[in-house]
């Protein structure tokens, strides 16, 4: 159990780094850079090195460790949840920031640097992380350093069904998201959570479940056994393409494409009171055409 202590260690540490990277960037750069950079690249930091270590306990975890695949989904659904509390609003999803701007909540270029910080704090999480490998602090580090060169791929199906499971993670995802956006966070974050856990528990094996093009780009991109169009089709059309789907089953419509509702219909919530029309007498009407006039500020002349 040593290894998963040292593990787990590296789990506080890389969180309490980038709090403090958020916290530094929030205080001193301005709002928008925090928004935009600042949160998202320390977020996208934070989430693939930790899913780094954590795929590093999966493979090697169950023969050099002797856990099972309930201490990983345990950890999964704890990581989750410490990225739901600590992210500060950000994705670390390039999906999610592009169903953000599809939904008219982002401007484009605020949502081009939100991918750039994502891809680059996924690619600055790697290459720390193999040097953190390579110090060999527990049998598991020692092992993955020697295999880190030749990692296999995630992806263990055919490419039309990758795109598939990958598009299905995630619409599920997507829709979770969707719906419990403006709930409490001591609601959404769980419930987040459990659907990370679940989605990776049932796709895991096929494609890793992923469903997040910068976290696969980071973790199975460099690894041998496709070539990067198969990569791109999976981990980059799947997930964008279950996107699209989630959002126009959730809304209807994609605002930023067409405004029209093509799913639900829009009713006026306002509703006339319905009854009996009356007619008025003469003095009734002269009386309400003189209250009218006095209401709008103007003056008759009477003889």
């Amino acid at each position: 159990m040593a290894g998963l202590n040292v593990s787990i260690a590296f789990f506080f540490s890389v969180v309490a780094l980038c709090e403090v990277t958020r916290w530094f960037s929030k205080r001193f750069f301005p709002p928008k850079v925090y928004l935009c950079l600042g949160r998202e690249l320390a977020s996208s930091f934070q989430m693939c090195a930790c899913c780094l270590e954590l795929k590093m306990l999966v493979m090697i975890g169950p023969w050099g460790g002797g856990f099972g695949p309930d201490v990983s989904l345990t950890l999964l659904f704890v990581i989750f949840l410490v990225h739901g509390a600590s992210f500060d609003g950000a994705s670390a999803n390039p999906t999610l920031s592009l169903q953000e701007f599809l939904m008219l909540d982002s401007s484009f270029v605020l949502t081009v640097t939100k991918l750039l910080a994502q891809f680059l704090g996924m690619g600055a999480a790697w290459f720390i992380t193999k040097q953190y490998w390579s110090w060999e602090l527990t049998d598991f580090h020692m092992i993955q350093n020697l295999i880190v060169q030749d990692c296999s791929s995630s992806l263990s199906t055919s490419i039309s069904q990758g795109i598939f499971v990958e598009a299905t993670c995630s619409f599920f995802f997507q829709l979770v998201v969707l719906r419990f956006k403006a709930s409490y966070p001591m609601y959404r974050i769980p419930i987040t959570a459990l659907a990370v856990t679940i989605l990776a528990y049932t796709a895991g094996p096929f494609t890793g479940a992923f469903f997040n093009p910068a976290l696969a780009s980071a973790v199975t991109f460099p690894c041998t056994g496709n070539s990067l169009l198969e990569y791109v089709q999976v981990y980059w059309l799947g997930p964008i393409t279950g996107m699209l789907i989630a959002l126009f089953a959730y809304q209807g419509n994609i605002p930023r494409l067409f405004q029209r509702n093509l799913i639900y219909s829009q009713k006026n919530k306002y509703r006339m009171p319905k009854g009996k029309v009356f007619p008025m007498s003469g003095t009734q009407w002269r009386q309400a055409k003189t209250e009218k006039t006095s209401c709008l500020g103007s003056t008759e002349r009477t003889d």
